[in-house]
């Protein structure tokens, strides 16, 4: 039996692995700077996930240039 590969599921799932990852990159980003105190103590999670959010914008950025 052939069985077709269902593509939405496929699309779904590598878009939530993509979020997983990036919040999973800006949870250990924000602990590692928190306990080497290199973030002012008034910065909270959301500030990392700006930071992060920019480098993630830059990279696509950079890869469109470089099609």
């Amino acid at each position: 039996m052939i069985f077709e590969h269902n593509k939405s599921i496929e699309n779904i799932s590598e878009k939530i692995g993509y979020v997983f990852a990036y919040f999973l990159f800006t949870t250990i980003l924000f602990f590692i700077l928190r306990l080497t105190h290199k973030i002012p103590n008034h910065w909270v999670y959301f500030h990392v996930m700006g930071i992060t959010l920019l480098i993630v914008v830059v990279g696509i950025i950079i890869k469109r240039l470089l099609k």
